[in-house]
């Protein structure tokens, strides 16, 4: 007991991580307007930044499990919170001393991005191989986090905007950096279990890459990212330009309501996943998603515009999680590398869904309803792949 009771310390650090991404990835973008305001750079620039971060993140999901066994879990941990506060903190200046402001902004993305990359790739398997009671409620707890700390991330930002003024951001930012900060010294001292050895009989990658329904799975990953950050990494700057409301209420009804209720989608799912069909369940989110994006884009009035971010949060809460338990019970003995392709595949979605959004709509005039408009092809795709899924799976019955 107090051996599970000292790995508490090391859950806590987790959930903190899992905010921390969501400083990072979520706190830049309330910022777009402002950035093309004060520093004049047009939305094709500043899709850049989206496709920066999560970009980067990709590749260091790819490059990380070469070198995180190498220098252990712990050093990794400590290097990434010194990559995500570093890079919030450059944001407050750099911009400000390079010729080009917008070199100084993405700089500063490149340096929180390796930071995100690697505690993406570290929180869920130290959470896993933590000797803790009721794991799986911590894991379904962990995944949930993120959501909560987009939340916290918009209600606190749109708070301090509100009383100090956007043009005050780099204190915010600065403020955002003491997290990291603050976990770096938690996680110096938590216990963090060695990770369990690879079970002998699991698939290799040559035969993993040539069954047809990990490609499917991988494109299901692949929507499952695109889904959900087309929209979230916009909700701000389409609820403040598209809607033409003001910024607090944009905020608190835009990004906020997203993060919400696809943090009460988890929630659900975490708890009573077990109860619902799962293949029923993406079915119907996917239509959701749909849905929600056609009432983004087409409603004339902006609070319908607004249930329309709503909807979508609650619709692709269950895609990622949904995903990865599909792809457990399709492929048994698809081991670490399926979940690292996985990974990659959703990583890739995360950057390619709100990039495509971004050119589409810059190439309209900046027009962020035709950008969300084109996006229906994700939920569409994910619903051709579940098509495909169960055809697959139907031939393999006997």
């Amino acid at each position: 007991m107090p051996e599970n009771k000292n790995y508490n310390k090391t859950l806590y650090a987790c959930f903190v991580g899992y905010i921390i991404q969501a400083i990072i990835n979520n706190f830049a973008p309330l910022l777009f307007l402002t950035f093309q305001s004060s520093y004049h750079i047009p939305l094709s620039q500043i899709t850049l930044l989206v496709t920066a971060n999560f970009g980067l993140q990709l590749i260091i999901d790819f490059l990380s499990a070469g070198f995180i066994d190498k220098i252990g879990y712990r050093l990794s941990m400590l290097a990434a919170h010194v990559f995500c506060a570093a890079g919030l903190l450059l944001m407050t200046f750099l911009p400000n001393i390079l010729p080009d402001a917008f070199t100084g902004l993405f700089l500063s993305v490149m340096v929180y991005a390796v930071g995100g990359g690697l505690l993406e790739v570290l929180v869920s398997p130290i959470v896993e191989n933590c000797p803790t009671d009721n794991k799986e409620k911590a894991m379904s707890l962990l995944h949930s986090f993120y959501c909560w700390g987009h939340v916290g991330v918009v209600l606190l930002s749109t708070l301090f905007f509100r009383l100090f003024g956007i043009e005050n951001w780099r204190i915010l930012a600065i403020v955002w950096a003491i997290v990291p900060i603050c976990n770096f010294f938690l996680f110096m001292t938590a216990p963090i279990a060695e990770p369990a050895k690879e079970q002998e009989g699991g698939l290799s990658v040559k035969k993993l890459v040539s069954r047809k329904i990990f490609w499917i799975l991988m494109l299901l990953m692949l929507c499952a990212g695109s889904c959900e950050q087309a929209v979230s990494q916009w909700a701000s700057t389409f609820a403040e330009k598209g809607l033409g409301i003001s910024k607090t209420a944009g905020d608190l009804a835009g990004p906020m309501l997203f993060a919400i209720l696809m943090g009460t989608s988890r929630l659900i799912y975490g708890k009573w996943g077990d109860k619902f069909d799962l293949d029923k369940f993406m079915r119907f989110s996917g239509f959701l998603c749909l849905f929600s994006y056609l009432v983004i884009s087409l409603s004339p009035h902006p609070v319908l515009g607004l249930l329309g971010c709503g909807l979508c949060g609650l619709s692709v809460g269950i895609l990622w999680p949904g995903a990865f338990s599909m792809a457990a019970a399709n492929i048994p003995g698809g081991g670490t590398a399926m979940f690292a392709f996985l990974a990659l595949a959703g990583d890739l979605g995360c950057m390619g869904g709100p990039t495509f959004v971004g050119f589409i709509s810059g190439a309209f005039d900046d027009n962020l309803k035709i950008g969300i408009l084109a996006a229906v092809i994700f939920p569409l795709l994910l619903l051709a792949g579940l098509c495909a899924k169960n055809a697959i799976c139907n031939r393999q019955k006997p």
